[in-house]
């Protein structure tokens, strides 16, 4: 009797649970978001509120776009340096670091070490996949991620900057395997 009984409610569970996993969100297309024809530049800023209301509470500032990236390549008044260190890869919808790429954070850590002038911005990136306000929240502990795994190496917080551009500058209607690209974390040299 409690052997039936036990069936009979994983059964009535599996009833009630099962409709609830058929729903899947579909991905927010990149032109739906921003309107139509926007582009951003490599150097725009993400400033919340600018294509659309994120919603109180998220912590995230508005800031002047003006005030920290310059229109000639600088940020916060240093020359921004993009390839000279390498990009970090994530997996899909995870902001954690791969014992794979944890050799690029080690070689950027060395790189600070030896370069006690220069500092570091990272910008966090998504795919096109889920919201504009989830990839900006995704990007963002992305790039946390990578600043907190440097300041394990040594490297001195005040060094490291960090900036979610969430999927703001992704490629739209890309598979999973496709969008890889798209989930990282940029290292840029401040010199």
């Amino acid at each position: 009797m409690y052997k039936m009984l036990r069936i009979v409610l994983t059964l009535a569970i599996a009833a009630l649970v099962l409709p609830a996993c058929k729903h899947k969100q579909t991905p927010t297309p990149r032109d739906t978001m921003m309107g139509s024809g926007s582009q951003l530049g490599s150097n725009d800023s993400i400033v919340p509120g600018a294509f659309g209301d994120y919603g109180a509470g998220t912590g995230l500032e508005s800031r002047d776009p003006n005030s920290t990236f310059g229109a000639d390549g600088t940020y916060g008044g240093k020359q921004m340096f993009p390839s000279i260190l390498s990009d970090v890869y994530f997996g899909f919808d995870s902001a954690a670091i791969a014992a794979s790429e944890r050799a690029k954070l080690q070689a950027a850590a060395d790189y600070l070490m030896d370069n006690p002038s220069d500092s570091l911005l990272i910008e966090g990136y998504c795919d096109w996949y889920g919201t504009a306000e989830y990839n900006l929240a995704l990007g963002d502990r992305r790039a946390g991620s990578a600043r907190d795994f440097l300041i394990t190496l040594g490297v001195d917080p005040s060094r490291v900057e960090t900036l979610s551009k969430g999927s703001l500058e992704s490629v739209s209607g890309l598979s999973k395997a496709e969008a890889a690209e798209d989930r990282r974390a940029e290292l840029i040299v401040l010199k």
